[in-house]
């Protein structure tokens, strides 16, 4: 599956945001939003809105690229997510999300019939590869009844 392509078009507001993935791999993924003007804040930045929503949509394609083959018994949704926005943002940013779990352990736990959770930690860097964001989305596939 192409999980880049499979996360844009099952996310529309990623693609009104011009969100592109650089890559995705095993619990990994690399997500890019343009410097545009209707994405700016009053200094100038990219608005502290889109650049959760770039940093959301990076740590949703490092989760479906993990777990896609069980989209068929469980659904992922985004539980908590914490933000910590360290300097101004010029220019194109980057996210670069990573899934801080056990695989099995998860598919394990939905084997049991529980809901796991898990983390994805994100980081988001400016043109000049400076931090000026970390992000952390908790994740949980709700089994289908």
């Amino acid at each position: 599956m192409d999980i880049a392509a499979f996360f844009l078009d099952s996310v529309p507001f990623a693609r009104l945001l011009g969100v592109t993935f650089d890559s995705v791999g095993t619990g990994t993924a690399v997500a890019r939003m343009p410097d545009r003007d209707d994405l700016h804040n009053h200094v100038g930045g990219p608005h502290a809105g889109a650049l959760f929503s770039l940093a959301e949509s990076a740590s949703g394609a490092a989760m479906l690229s993990a777990f896609a083959d069980q989209l068929s018994r469980a659904v992922p949704l985004a539980t908590v997510a914490s933000v910590r926005y360290l300097k101004l943002a010029m220019g194109e940013v980057t996210a670069s999300a990573t899934l801080r779990a056990d695989r099995d352990e998860v598919v394990a736990r939905l084997d049991a019939g529980e809901r796991p959770e898990f983390d994805v930690v994100v980081d988001i860097r400016d043109a000049a590869g400076t931090v000026v964001s970390e992000v952390t989305v908790s994740w949980t596939l709700r089994p289908n009844r």
